[in-house]
């Protein structure tokens, strides 16, 4: 199931999540650091929602109290919770 989240206050403006379950099987990032927002994708694919969550909830970028890589955690879970 492919899942689309509106980022809030980052560059990338949507981000296209497809799980397995509750494993990353895909990550999709419209707008944004070119580069950075493909090696997300390529490190995080297979890990689990919760691992997701561990690793990136909660960065910040350039002073703004969130980041691509928070906004992908709430794009995981947000993907997780619409399955059930």
């Amino acid at each position: 199931m492919s899942y689309l989240y509106r980022t809030k206050g980052t560059c990338s403006t949507l981000i296209e999540v497809e799980l397995d379950g509750n494993v990353v099987k895909n990550v999709k990032f419209t707008g944004g650091c070119n580069g950075n927002l493909q090696a997300i994708p390529r490190l995080i694919q297979g890990m689990t929602v919760e691992e997701v969550e561990e690793k990136l909830a909660g960065i910040s970028c350039n002073g703004r109290p969130t980041s691509c890589g928070d906004q992908l955690s709430k794009a995981c879970r947000a993907a997780l919770e619409a399955q059930q």
